[in-house]
């Protein structure tokens, strides 16, 4: 869609009127019934931002969810994680027969603050671009899943003492270190060897472009993964609906976006860490790619 408007939603605050909901009874963490959501008119004409972690278990939401470069579909029950600064968009389809069921947990960064958990949130990958997949969980899984947000529920909803925090930030950590066993089951099931070339591919784009090397090629990418670039092109192609070089290219946009919204690099110093001889060069590729200039995008995070 041209001149698609990106939403920041800074708290949970905001967060809870936006979606129809009552005030959250704390300003850092809520636990939230997916039924009860109320979905503004627009939600599908803007891509959206959140200040804040979101872990959600959804089932039979009647919409779909564009993440990265993968769309994922709630029909089924599953879980999604979402770190703070990543863009994802939200395609309601009309389905007047489906019940929404679920939960959705958010948690702002500072209530994270000073524990180990504050540094380690970020150690999963799944918070990440790289993670392709949603979480499909089996009933047994669900129910696990299911009890941990429960006691979160619990604790959050009871008055809150010197021992709160700590109950509910062991309880997050149990439910991602489950999360991550869960995703390691699902890689064992779901013929995990494809999603391995391409978390691979990943990381070395990811490697790649921090350490400011330029724009990796096709060629480069495949001889690093022992891979000819025809069949790494057809694996992508397969696995995410883009060749080797739109991957690439699609890669390149996203990291752009995080720099251009959370740093406060020039245009032209962030097209030089990214490999563009002329920042011109630059905003010209990001602007095809996206219908907005470097400094457009910018400015819709202000």
């Amino acid at each position: 869609m041209a001149n698609t408007i990106t939403q920041r939603i800074k708290t949970i605050s905001e967060f809870h009127q936006l979606r129809g909901l009552p005030k959250p009874e704390h300003p850092l963490i809520s636990v939230v019934e997916y039924s009860a959501i109320k979905r503004p008119a627009d939600i599908s004409e803007k891509n959206w931002v959140l200040d804040f972690y979101q872990v959600s278990l959804k089932r039979g939401i009647n919409a779909k969810l564009k993440y990265g470069q993968q769309e994922y579909d709630f029909d089924e029950g599953v879980m999604f994680f979402i770190a703070p600064n990543q863009v994802f968009r939200i395609e309601v389809e009309e389905n007047p027969g489906a019940k929404r069921a679920g939960w959705m947990l958010l948690v702002h960064p500072d209530f994270l603050w000073n524990t180990p958990l504050a540094s380690n949130i970020r150690q999963y990958e799944f918070f990440e671009y790289a993670v392709n997949e949603a979480l499909f969980l089996s009933d047994k899984e669900e129910k696990i899943m299911n009890g941990v947000v429960q006691n979160i529920r619990n604790e959050y909803h009871s008055n809150i003492d010197k021992f709160s925090q700590g109950i509910i930030i062991a309880q997050i950590d149990t439910l991602l270190n489950y999360s991550e066993r869960f995703y390691n089951r699902q890689f064992l099931t779901r013929k995990i060897s494809n999603h391995q070339v391409l978390g691979q591919m990943e990381q070395l784009l990811k490697a790649n472009f921090e350490a400011a090397k330029g724009i990796p090629t096709v060629q480069y990418l495949a001889d690093a993964l022992h891979v000819s670039p025809k069949y790494l092109s057809g694996l992508l192609k397969t696995l995410t609906g883009l060749t080797a070089q739109q991957h690439i290219h699609e890669k390149l946009i996203e990291i752009a976006k995080e720099k251009l919204s959370t740093t406060k690099l020039s245009v032209s110093e962030i097209a030089y860490e990214l490999g563009f001889e002329h920042s011109q060069s630059f905003s010209k590729f990001f602007k095809t790619k996206t219908r907005l200039t470097p400094l457009q995008f910018r400015e819709a995070f202000n």
